[in-house]
């Protein structure tokens, strides 16, 4: 990796983004403009198709796909886009959010996350410690992000043990894949929302038909959070005594973050190679501690590249490579009181076979290499270094009306710990997890077809799940690893009934997955301190293995329901998970209620509106020692207006939470002190060229 000086850390390297962005915008009035009477969207350049690469190898589209898949871009993303990826995916039936205020939320996916939902940057695992505990950040913003593909269910043919629940990859485009011959981009400005916030970003590519070069930009600022009433809910404070305090803001809730990325790439024919350079900046409040801090810092080299046309044994290769160096501080009343730092390696080589009568696949082989350390007051992981090398194999063969899918997965994963002090002495443990997955794709007529999907799915365990000991103040518990642990597995079945006519499509869901032996935090009973002694504020936590179901039901449509002064369009979506424990038949933990939605989509010429309602049922089938949580009702209002223009140009305001309801999510270890922003409304302006 380059040296950078500390100099250049990050204010200089966000100058310097900035700076390059602005030395391409005189080519603004020279690129490739569209007519101002034009109501088309802009050059096909600019508005790709999104192709669920995630989800299937070979490149089909998500109607032919064999495993459930939601995709994100274009116009559709920049509407939904939130501070952070979890908010930003939740209006996707069977996705939640692990909410720990406005700054941090990873995506919940059927009820898993952490360490069983696998979050990608362009195909490339991100190496950040989000997984770890629910007060990191994940590493990245959806201000840049250009596409985003979320798997529902087992995908751990391509991905490996850590995409059990789903996957979520963010596609931004860096490493430009195909060649342009013009200079195009695209700008976004934000301001208002409950949080107050405050936000831009700036995207340019420019090319010659062989070299491409990529370069974007953006900051985010935001306030302490408006919330409607105490932070503190009324059943934690009748059930423990809790203070309700903090009315109507949500303290230490405030962020900035900012960073940028230059990519450039060389299209010879039959593909391209390309390298990109990525900073990733963020100072936020923890608001589970009002004098904490987090302090982040990503940086991330990518390579990629594709070969195409090779012949018939081998007929194309990718090669995708992410080096990524992050480190975060928690800072305490201005003093640093522990630094999480993570660095690794993640390598992809896949190469796509010539076909065998009608039958196409993939074989890829996945290396991974990280180095985690925490330093400092509250360290309750010790250094340690994860190694995985992975084999897997995917293969499909359409048969007329039937498609079928079948793969497999075989990995070599080593954990090792440094152990010392408290974590005791050195430990190294060796797993050989073993997947494999067979699908199939019914078409019953044109416009119905049947999906199937049977997996059996082998996970790892993670190196806080083996070796964590200590207190863990922020889920407020002294968390205590097992580095018995054995490979976590399930066994899983999937189903989907889809009909698509014209422009109204629906799909319904069912899955099952059953695990022999899930990885669960069991609560002891014991109230510690800090040093792990009896009588303290903390929750005493082991990390267990217990049989378990996860079980539930997806659902989503979109109807034209009328065609005359403007299109009129009906979305509905609905979602549905349980989870038990089979050895006592206790629920699991922060699993999200019933949810039902539906809304409206009105477009007329340059103006177009957006009435969404969702339901979040009460959510009182709950784990030992956790609070029930009411239902709610969110009603969202967006409204956008073409502005006439020489360029693509698009002014938008969001209206959050009309109804100024107390929305607590089920799924957040904060739901009890820190609910959801309250009415608010936000004001954009978006555009491209």
């Amino acid at each position: 990796m380059l040296p950078i000086s500390p100099a250049a850390r990050p204010g200089a390297r966000k100058k310097l983004f900035m700076a390059i962005a602005l030395a391409f915008s005189p080519a603004l009035s020279a690129s490739h403009a569209y007519a101002a009477d034009d109501t088309t969207k802009p050059s096909t350049t600019l508005q790709l198709a999104p192709v669920a690469v995630t989800a299937n190898p070979l490149g089909v589209d998500s109607d032919a796909l064999v495993t459930p898949v939601s995709v994100l871009s274009g116009r559709e993303l920049s509407l939904q886009r939130e501070s952070t990826l979890g908010e930003t995916l939740k209006s996707i039936p069977g996705v939640s959010s692990s909410y720990f205020g406005p700054n941090a939320s990873r995506p919940v996916i059927r009820g898993l996350d952490n360490d069983r939902v696998r979050i990608m940057q362009n195909g490339v695992g991100i190496l950040d410690a989000s997984a770890l505990s629910p007060d990191h950040a994940v590493a990245l913003d959806p201000l840049v992000i250009e596409q985003i593909d979320v798997v529902r269910g087992p995908a751990a043919l391509l991905y490996g043990g850590s995409a059990v629940g789903g996957v979520v990859n963010a596609i931004d485009h860096r490493i430009p894949k195909e060649a342009i011959d013009s200079v195009t981009g695209r700008g976004e400005v934000r301001l208002g929302g409950a949080d107050n916030q405050k936000s831009g970003a700036a995207v340019i590519d420019a090319g010659n038909g062989v070299l491409t070069l990529h370069a974007d930009a953006y900051e985010r600022k935001t306030d302490d959070l408006d919330i409607p009433g105490y932070a503190v809910s009324r059943r934690k404070s009748e059930a423990d005594g809790t203070a309700r305090e903090d009315n109507g803001r949500l303290v230490n809730s405030a962020a900035r973050s900012d960073g940028g990325a230059l990519g450039a790439s060389v299209n010879f024919g039959n593909g391209y190679a390309g390298l990109s350079f990525s900073d990733y900046n963020s100072n936020y409040g923890t608001v589970a501690e009002k004098d904490v801090r987090i302090d982040m810092d990503s940086q991330r080299w990518d390579f990629a590249s594709e070969f195409r046309d090779l012949g018939n044994i081998v007929q194309a290769v990718k090669v995708k490579m992410a080096h990524t160096d992050y480190q975060h501080q928690e800072i305490e009343d201005g003093a640093v009181g522990t630094t999480f730092r993570n660095r690794g390696l993640e390598t992809s080589i896949e190469a796509r076979h010539g076909n065998i009568g009608p039958l196409s696949g993939v074989v890829g082989l996945q290396l991974q290499n990280s180095r985690f350390q925490a330093l400092g007051e509250e360290a309750f992981i010790p250094k340690n270094s994860t190694g995985s090398k992975a084999l897997y194999v995917y293969e499909e063969l359409p048969l007329d009306a039937l498609k079928l899918s079948l793969g497999g997965r075989a990995e070599q994963v080593d954990v090792d710990s440094n152990g010392g002090g408290k974590f005791g002495p050195a430990v190294s443990r060796d797993f050989a997890p073993r997947s494999a997955a067979f699908g199939a794709l019914y078409t019953l007529t044109p416009t119905w077809s049947l999906v199937g999907n049977l997996s059996h799915n082998e996970r790892a365990p993670s190196y806080n799940e083996l070796y964590a000991n200590g207190a863990h103040v922020a889920t407020a518990q002294y968390e205590i690893g097992n580095s018995n642990l054995d490979v976590e597995r399930s066994n899983g079945v999937d189903t989907q009934l889809r009909w698509k006519e014209g422009k109204n499509s629906f799909s319904v869901g069912a899955f099952y997955t059953r695990f022999s032996n899930f990885i669960t935090l069991n609560n002891t009973g014991r109230q510690v301190d800090e040093d792990g002694v009896v009588g303290g504020d903390l929750t005493e936590a082991q990390i267990l293995q217990v049989p378990a179901i996860f079980k539930g039901l997806e659902g989503e449509g979109k109807f034209r329901v009328y065609e005359g002064t403007g299109d009129l369009d009906l979305t509905l979506r609905g979602d549905y998970v349980r989870a038990t424990n089979r050895d006592t038949g206790e629920p699991l933990p922060r699993i999200a209620p019933l949810k039902l939605g539906f809304g409206f989509l009105y477009q007329l010429d340059r103006f177009g509106s957006k009435l969404d309602v969702l339901h979040a049922f009460k959510q009182d089938r709950t784990a030992d020692a956790e609070l029930a949580t009411n239902g709610y009702t969110q009603v969202n209002l967006t409204a956008t207006y073409r502005i006439p223009s020489q360029f693509y140009l698009e002014a938008f305001a969001k209206a959050y939470n009309l109804l100024n309801e107390e929305i607590r999510d089920h799924t957040s270890y904060l739901k009890d002190i820190a609910p959801m922003g309250g009415r608010s409304i936000m004001v954009g302006l978006r555009g491209a060229f």
